[in-house]
């Protein structure tokens, strides 16, 4: 699904207009961005939680020419789902 396709699905689901619902998804989207870059954890329950994970720095390798290469310490977004979510799509097809 793709944001527009959560726009539309959000904008008649609600009985409102695209455009109130653009700005409601944005507006999601920039509180879990925000959050994130400060690095708060985010938790919806039965969905899933998200997190900022931290990596070391290391020795890579580049896989065309073999040469040693570092790779900088870096941070990045994490996803854990939850229980309801993980059930949810493990169900059997339904017939």
């Amino acid at each position: 699904m793709t944001k527009s396709e959560l726009v539309e699905v959000l904008a008649e689901e609600s009985k409102v207009t695209k455009s109130l619902a653009e700005q409601v998804v944005n507006a999601v989207f920039e509180a879990m961005t925000s959050s994130l870059d400060r690095g708060v954890g985010i938790e919806i329950r039965g969905f899933g939680s998200f997190s900022i994970r931290t990596y070391e720095g290391y020795e890579g390798r580049n896989p065309r020419t073999g040469d040693q290469v570092k790779v900088k310490p870096k941070k990045l977004p994490f996803f854990k789902v939850g229980k309801e979510l993980r059930d949810l799509v493990n169900r059997p097809p339904q017939k």
